[in-house]
């Protein structure tokens, strides 16, 4: 298993693992395109990904721009390995190393995921159209 920063040769993979999770799919796979995954890669934020035998399994991107997470996904095989922590916990100490700004995302409700981040520390703080909201503040991060 190895984790790296993730670079633009990975999103085709990480298209394919966007588009293998069981919950919160796209209604339109097509609707997130390649050259958005480019920009939170090199413009926006950063991204990593976890690789087992050159297959990329799982990844998380956050957006220093927005104070946002944009994505952390697996495929839905390498569940409950580890992978989506290890994930989470770089993405999150590299953007606290950036800036001490509250990140949020948003998740769908009662799914695996609402559970993970409710778990994983993160903040419950109202709705973002349909998801639920959630936000870390940087003195949470510090304190998890």
């Amino acid at each position: 298993m190895i984790f790296r920063e993730a670079n633009i040769s990975d999103i085709p993979q990480m298209q394919i693992v966007r588009n293998s999770v069981n919950e919160n799919q796209l209604s339109n796979p097509d609707v997130v395109k390649d050259k958005d995954y480019e920009i939170y890669l090199t413009d926006n934020g950063k991204g990593w990904v976890c690789e087992i035998e050159n297959e990329i399994v799982g990844f998380a991107i956050v957006d220093l721009v927005e104070s946002n997470i944009w994505a952390l996904f697996l495929k839905p095989k390498f569940e409950k390995q580890g992978i989506g922590k290890h994930l989470h916990n770089l993405m999150l100490s590299w953007y606290f190393q950036q800036t001490k700004t509250t990140v949020w995302l948003g998740t769908a409700p009662k799914t695996r995921a609402e559970q993970f981040y409710k778990f994983s520390g993160w903040e419950e703080i109202g709705t973002h159209g349909k998801e639920i909201k959630f936000q870390m503040t940087f003195e949470q991060w510090q304190n998890l």
